[in-house]
C-alpha cells in the first residue's frame, strides 16, 4: 500500500491509501467488470429503478379506482420514508453546524460564510432573472384570461399577509424564542380586527392589527442560526468546550450512520411516493392543456439554470468538469425529485458529497444545512414565472419598477421559503402583494405545483452541492499557496497542517477533525499562542 493523490469526481484528495495495481486487475473479464460496477452503484441503480417502477405501479393502480382511504394505505411505505428523513433533519442540522462552526476559527468562519452567502445571492438573482425573462418570452398567461379557479374545479387559496410582515417574520424566525418549539413550529403573523373608536356619524371604526401566532412547520432558519452561534461560542471556550465539541462530533457521526441505513430504504419509499402521486392525480390532460405553457416555462427555466448556468459557474471557478461532480449525486437528486423537499434530501446529499466527491467534512457539514435553508434557486425561477403569469392572466402590464420588485422580492423571500413540498406557494403571495396583484389565482399554481416542485427541488439541491464543491476547491487552492509561501521557516507547522488535511479526506474518513480535539497531542507542551497560530493555518477559509 502506498499513499498517493487520488481524484474523486474532479476533487483531489490526498493521503488516501491506494493499493498497487496488479496485473490481474487489468485482465478482468467483462463479467467481473460488470459485477464491480453493480456493486459500486447498486444504491443508485435501485433508487432510479424505484422511480421507474413507481410510475408503472401508479399507472396500474390508477385504473383500479381506489377510494381515498385505500390510496392512503397504498402511500404508507412512501410516508414512512418521509417520516424517517424528517426525523433525522434536526439532529443532522444542529450537530453538523455546531461541529462545523467549532472546527473553524472565527476568521475562517467569516470568510467561509461570506463566500457562501455571495454565491447563494448571485445564483438566486440569476435564477430570478431567468424566470422573469422566460415568462416574458413564452407569455404563459396571455390568452388565458378566461381561465379561472372554477374552470378546473379548484379550491381558492387566499392570503391577506402584508409584505412588510412577511419580511419581519423572517427576521423573527432567525431568533426563536423557544428552541424546543422551533423544532416543530415557526412564527407567523396573523391579523385580527379590533374596534378603535366610534365614528363621528355614529358608525364604528375598525382597524386590522397584526398578531403573532405559531404555525405548524419546523423553524429550520432559527435552528441554523443558533447552531452556528453556539459552535462559535464553544470554539471560544477553548479547552473547556472540547468535551461538548466531542459530544456533537460523536452525535454527528452516529446520525450519519443512521442516514446510511435509511438510504437502503429509499428505493422502496420512492417507489410508493411516486406511485401514490400518480394515483392521486386529477384530470392531468385538462391541467396540462390549461396551464401547459406555465409548466413548460418553469421546467425550461430549471433546465437552463441547473443544466447550463450552475455548471458554468462551477467550471469557471474550479476549472473542473461539473458533470463529473454531479454524477456522484444521482441518489440525492432522485430523492429530491420524489420527495419535493430540500430538507428531506439533506441527509443523502451530505453523505454522497463527502463519500463520492471527497468534499471536506468541515465544509460540507457547515454549508449544506445553510444551503438547504436559504439557497432556493429553483423556487426563485418558478415564483417569478408565476408572478408574471398571474399578471398576464389579469391583463396587467408590468412596468420596470414592478419587474425590479419581482426580482428583488423573489430573491429575498426565497430565503425564508420552507424546504417542504409546496413551500414556495406562500412566497408567491408575498411577491404578488409587493406588486399589487390579486392572490386569488394562487390555486392555479397549487394545482400543478406537484409537477413543477419536482424539478424545483432538484435545482435547489444541485446549487447547494456545487456551492460545497466550489468552497472545497477554493480552500484547497489557498492551502497550496500557504504551503508554497511558508518556506523552510514554517515547515514543521505546514507538516502538521498537511497531516490534518490528509485526515480530513472523506473517502473513508472515520473521525471528525475539530482542531480543538485532534491537534493537541498528549506529549505536546507548546504554549497556547502556538496553538492559536496553527488554528489560523488549518483552513484559509
Amino acid at each position: 500500500m502506498e499513499d498517493k493523490k487520488s481524484e474523486i469526481n474532479g476533487h483531489t484528495v490526498t493521503g488516501i491509501s491506494v493499493p498497487a495495481v496488479s496485473i490481474k486487475s487489468k485482465k478482468m473479464s467483462f463479467k467481473d467488470k460488470f459485477r464491480v460496477f453493480l456493486n459500486r452503484n447498486r444504491l443508485v441503480i435501485l433508487t432510479v429503478s424505484g422511480v421507474l417502477v413507481g410510475v408503472g405501479l401508479g399507472m396500474m393502480v390508477r385504473n383500479l379506482n381506489l377510494t381515498r382511504a385505500q390510496v392512503t394505505y397504498f402511500a404508507f411505505p412512501g410516508e414512512m420514508l418521509l417520516r424517517m428523513l424528517k426525523m433525522i433533519i434536526v439532529p443532522l442540522v444542529v450537530c453538523s453546524l455546531v461541529s462545523g462552526a467549532a472546527s473553524l476559527d472565527t476568521r475562517s468562519l467569516g470568510k467561509l460564510g461570506g463566500i457562501a452567502v455571495s454565491y447563494f445571492l448571485v445564483t438566486t438573482l440569476i435564477a430570478s432573472t431567468i424566470g422573469v425573462a422566460l415568462a416574458f418570452i413564452i407569455k404563459p398567461g396571455v390568452g388565458a384570461g378566461a381561465l379561472n379557479t372554477n374552470n378546473l374545479g379548484l379550491e381558492s387559496v387566499t392570503t391577506n399577509k402584508e409584505t412588510a410582515d412577511s419580511f419581519l417574520d423572517l427576521a423573527r424566525n432567525l431568533f426563536p424564542s423557544n428552541l424546543v418549539a422551533a423544532t416543530f413550529r415557526s412564527y407567523a403573523t396573523d391579523y385580527k380586527i379590533i374596534r378603535v373608536a366610534n365614528g363621528t356619524n355614529g358608525t364604528l371604526d375598525y382597524e386590522k392589527v397584526p398578531v403573532g401566532t405559531d404555525s405548524e412547520g419546523m423553524n429550520i432558519l432559527g435552528l441554523v442560526m443558533f447552531a452556528m452561534i453556539f459552535g462559535v461560542a464553544l470554539r471560544k471556550l477553548g479547552k473547556e468546550g472540547e468535551e461538548l465539541i466531542r459530544f456533537f462530533n460523536a452525535f454527528n457521526e452516529a446520525t450519519m450512520v443512521l442516514v446510511s441505513w435509511i438510504m437502503w430504504y429509499v428505493p422502496v419509499g420512492i417507489m410508493f411516493l411516486v406511485g401514490s402521486k400518480i394515483v392521486e392525480m386529477e384530470d392531468v390532460v385538462l391541467l396540462v392543456t390549461s396551464l401547459g405553457k406555465y409548466i413548460f416555462a418553469s421546467i425550461l427555466g430549471h433546465i437552463i439554470h441547473g443544466g447550463i448556468v450552475l455548471p458554468l459557474i462551477y467550471f469557471g471557478l474550479t476549472r473542473k468538469n461539473p458533470f463529473s461532480f454531479l454524477s456522484g449525486l444521482i441518489t440525492p437528486f432522485t430523492t429530491a425529485f420524489a420527495t419535493c423537499s430540500s430538507s428531506a434530501t439533506l441527509p443523502s446529499m451530505m453523505k454522497c458529497v463527502e463519500e463520492n466527491n471527497g468534499v471536506d467534512k468541515r465544509i460540507s457539514r457547515f454549508i449544506l444545512p445553510i444551503g438547504a435553508t436559504v439557497n432556493m434557486d429553483g423556487a426563485a425561477i418558478f415564483q417569478c414565472i408565476a408572478a408574471v403569469f398571474i399578471a398576464q392572466l389579469n391583463n396587467v402590464e408590468l412596468n420596470a419598477g414592478q419587474i425590479f420588485t419581482i426580482l428583488v422580492t423573489a430573491t429575498a423571500s426565497s430565503v425564508g421559503a420552507a424546504g417542504i413540498p409546496a413551500g414556495g406557494i406562500i412566497t408567491i403571495a408575498i411577491i404578488l402583494e409587493a406588486i399589487g396583484l390579486p392572490t386569488n389565482d394562487l390555486s392555479l399554481m397549487l394545482a400543478v405545483d406537484w409537477i413543477v416542485d419536482r424539478t424545483t427541488t432538484v435545482v435547489n439541491v444541485e446549487g447547494d452541492a456545487l456551492g460545497a464543491g466550489i468552497l472545497h476547491h477554493i480552500n484547497e487552492q489557498e492551502m497550496k499557496k500557504l504551503r508554497q509561501h511558508g518556506g523552510q521557516q514554517e515547515e514543521p507547522q505546514l507538516q502538521e497542517v498537511k497531516v490534518e488535511v490528509e485526515a480530513v479526506a472523506n473517502l473513508q474518513a472515520r473521525e471528525e477533525t475539530s482542531p480543538l480535539i485532534t491537534r493537541q497531542n498528549p506529549g505536546d507542551n507548546s504554549s497556547r499562542n502556538t496553538v492559536d497560530e496553527k488554528d489560523g493555518m488549518e483552513s484559509v477559509l
